[in-house]
């Protein structure tokens, strides 16, 4: 008969500290089972309604699974408090281990729920910017436009940005809309060369460089505007000035352009207003042949 325990080792024993609770959870068991036992055959005799005697058998029999629940937690309440605690400090340990990972899967629910962007916008948050070209549950790809804040060229380096930055620094969408976009670039200019008539220039040849598709652009962003409840911005270009410094003006160019083409086009305007006039201020010089006042 003992040869068919032979599978537990010779030098198993219990530690000293389980014989107390396993002892009191018999016990417990034993006296459930037994109340159980009499309380339901006193039931069966002296309740003569099927239904009321049904109904009292079911609710017994509830009460006491449910003190029996009741004690082996008391009884056992050392061991799971112990147990909980070693839970916990895996918990804890997993979760610092494996915190960015976390942080990453976090920043893909977010950025999906909210829409922040989609396959080929043009983004930028923190110091990354460029066009998306993948996404995954863990990073998001972009290949880098620049130079700066400011460039349109493509500078041929992949980034891979983890999604954790996405719960925490704000994500700058360029690509608000899918065909126009408006596109902004500045020029500075010295406090005392003719930025006045480079201001003119500027907006006549923005005017000229947007003159074919302007009444497209006005008709795409009265629809934009009414499917999203905005307030329809001017498409017209305009130059505007600002006076960053004491002594230089900035003037800003603002203009729609066709998505993909906001370089082409500031290029465009740049080139012939600079390769057709001269906006700095040249000082006459002295003629070499003016009499001079000296005396030999």
């Amino acid at each position: 008969m003992l040869e068919q325990f032979s599978w537990i080792p010779a030098n198993f024993a219990l530690p000293a500290s389980l014989f107390r609770p396993i002892i009191s959870t018999l016990l417990l068991i034993l006296a459930i089972i037994i109340m159980r036992t009499l309380t339901a055959g006193f039931i069966r005799r002296n309740v003569a309604s099927s239904e009321l005697r049904g109904r009292l058998l079911v609710n017994f029999r509830n009460g006491f699974l449910l003190l029996g629940v009741l004690g082996v937690a008391l009884i056992w309440g050392d061991q799971i408090r112990s147990l909980a605690l070693s839970i916990v400090a895996i918990a804890v340990a997993f979760v610092v281990a494996t915190k960015e990972l976390i942080l990453c899967i976090s920043g893909a629910i977010l950025k999906s729920g909210a829409g922040s962007f989609n396959l080929g916008d043009r983004i930028q948050i923190k110091d990354f910017r460029g066009d998306v070209i993948d996404q995954t549950l863990l990073a998001t790809t972009i290949l880098e436009v620049g130079p700066g804040k400011t460039g349109h060229q493509r500078t041929g380096r992949m980034i891979v940005i983890p999604n954790a930055l996405f719960v925490a620094e704000p994500v700058i969408n360029e690509s608000f809309t899918d065909h126009w976009d408006f596109h902004v670039f500045t020029v500075p200019f010295k406090r005392e060369d003719d930025w006045q008539g480079a201001q003119k220039a500027l907006l006549e040849a923005a005017n000229r460089q947007c003159e074919p598709y302007l009444e497209a652009v006005r008709k795409y962003m009265k629809k934009v505007g009414v499917s999203r409840g905005l307030e329809v911005p001017s498409v017209d270009p305009r130059v505007t000035i600002q006076a960053p410094v004491a002594n230089e003006i900035h003037l800003v160019v603002r203009l729609p352009a066709k998505s993909g083409q906001r370089s082409y086009i500031e290029q465009a305007i740049l080139s012939e207003v600079f390769s057709s006039a001269d906006f700095s201020n040249k000082k006459a010089q002295p003629s070499e042949d003016a009499p001079n006042d000296t005396d030999a």
